[in-house]
């Protein structure tokens, strides 16, 4: 999971892109960068959170009213600073790129590179990969002058890309002396929404970024998403050319919207918000179907990505809903975190239940989603040591049983707690007196409903197995898997390669 955003404007973007990344970190705790160009290329990277990377020294080299920017959670590469995304290279023109995804057959693209075609890679990123795969197309096409032609050489290029990558990814590149291009892979399976401003002198500026969250304090309209397969030209001049070059199923990720976004966003045209009321509306509704005689006390969030699920479902059962847990902003996300026991005591440091709320009473817990287990069971053991007289815990999400392979980064099949043992096991692991799980069906109900959408259906591949690329078998399974613990572990993924 990465944030991405890229600007085209008729002024300097640094700053813009710095709010921007600022408005995205939920997505990337772990590095930022941001580069831009006037007559070359300037860049900023850093490990870290974006408010500790960048200041007023290092902001002053990234001149230029064309930029891309990034925050990063690793789902692919190590943790080096040459991992660090945006990534560039100077031939042809002079090209950045950052991109918010997963390759499936990237070992299999990289081998071809470095072996076949004997060229070098620096890193162990897939976004090199698909840096080289552009990069090298747009160089081979003939080279032109005019704006329409120059578009004409970058579909053909993201054509390539197409052809060649296979999994999820949406992307932002500057070309130098020419301008912006964004894509987004033919399913859509990530992210990435538009938006355009109007200056008083009748120009354009575009922002293109994974969420909407930015938009409005930067004063930019909502003008729609890049389609899926579809390629988008800002020239320098600022004339927009767009071309869907390809159209399959459109299947954006659905844990999106249970969980990574920002619930004020618009996303693929749907209120990350109000899909995450219906979740809990959908929730109380099969709870009174399933357990009509049992009645919480309150109900209570894991927070803060529940709430709004935890809200919709008190609502809805005629509960009174409880900020029962505190949770300490300035801790990250614990499910990537790499030990259980790191894991149970980020837990512990992050929420804070208060016993006012919690004493003598029946408490559902509701929570976006079980992954591990690890979580909700030291959530569920800190509420009943704060005197709860039943603790039911309800999931927004169905049981996640497979990993991610397009962007999220989940444990492998075997840390998976549903992938091996059924609800009536996990019940008695978390240590509560109900567990209940969203049904799939509901969940996509809630996804849905609303809007002017065009979804085909999502991509559900952590909860049904249903890879959407269609190239994820069990060999695929286990050869990412052992990718994913190397890169956890900092081993070299090349040294590996070479010998399996």
């Amino acid at each position: 999971m990465c944030g991405i955003v890229g600007i085209k404007a008729n002024g300097p973007v640094s700053t813009e892109i710095y709010d921007s990344l600022i408005h995205l970190q939920h997505r990337g705790q772990d590095a930022a960068g941001i580069m831009t160009y006037d007559e070359r290329m300037h860049a900023t990277k850093g490990n870290g959170f974006v408010r500790d990377i960048f200041n007023d020294h290092n902001m002053l080299r990234l001149s230029g009213n064309t930029g891309i920017g990034h925050t990063r959670y690793p789902t692919h590469g190590g943790f080096s600073h040459e991992e660090v995304q945006p990534f560039w290279t100077e031939v042809p023109y002079g090209i950045a790129l950052a991109h918010n995804g997963n390759l499936v057959n990237y070992r299999a693209l990289a081998e071809e590179i470095t072996g076949r075609q004997k060229r070098y890679l620096n890193t162990q990123s897939d976004t090199e990969v698909l840096l080289y795969l552009f990069s090298e197309a747009l160089g081979k096409s003939d080279p032109v002058d005019a704006n329409g032609g120059f578009f004409e050489s970058v579909c053909k290029a993201v054509e390539h890309v197409f052809e060649r990558a296979s999994g999820a990814y949406s992307v932002v590149s500057s070309i130098v002396g020419k301008g912006l291009v964004v894509f987004r892979d033919p399913n859509g399976i990530r992210p990435l929404a538009k938006g355009i401003r109007h200056n008083p002198d009748g120009t354009l500026d575009y922002i293109f970024s994974s969420e909407t969250t930015m938009f409005y304090a930067l004063g930019y309209e909502l003008a729609g998403n890049v389609l899926p397969g579809e390629v988008i030209f800002v020239s320098e001049s600022g004339k927009y050319y767009s071309r869907r070059v390809k159209t399959v199923q459109f299947t954006p990720c659905i844990f999106e919207y249970v969980y990574f976004s920002r619930p004020d966003t618009m996303m693929n045209d749907v209120s990350v918000y109000r899909s995450r009321l219906r979740m809990g509306q959908n929730l109380a509704e099969a709870w009174l179907k399933k357990h009509p005689d049992v009645v919480p006390d309150i109900v209570i969030p894991a927070p803060s990505t529940a709430n709004t699920a935890a809200l919709s479902m008190a609502h809805k059962l005629g509960v009174r809903y409880s900020e029962g847990l505190y949770k300490n902003p300035f801790i990250g996300r614990t499910f990537i975190m790499p030990g259980q026991q790191q894991r149970k005591k980020s837990v512990r440091y992050k929420l804070v239940p208060q016993e006012i709320e919690i004493r003598d009473k029946k408490v559902m817990i509701v929570d976006d989603s079980i992954v591990r287990g690890t979580t909700s069971k030291e959530i569920v053991k800190m509420v009943r040591e704060f005197g709860a007289k039943e603790v039911y815990f309800v999931s927004a999400c169905p049981p996640v049983k497979f990993p991610c392979f397009y962007g999220v980064d989940m444990p492998t099949k075997s840390e998976l707690i549903a992938s091996s043992q059924d609800e009536s096991a996990i019940e008695q692991f978390i240590g509560v007196d109900i567990l209940m799980y969203q049904e799939i069906s509901d969940l996509q109900e809630a996804v849905m409903r609303k809007g002017n959408h065009h979804i085909d259906r999502p991509c559900m591949a952590c909860l049904d197995g249903n890879y959407i690329t269609q190239d994820v078998d069990d060999d695929k399974m286990y050869e990412m898997e052992i990718m994913r613990e190397k890169h956890r572990n900092g081993d070299d993924l090349w040294q590996w390669s070479k010998k399996s």
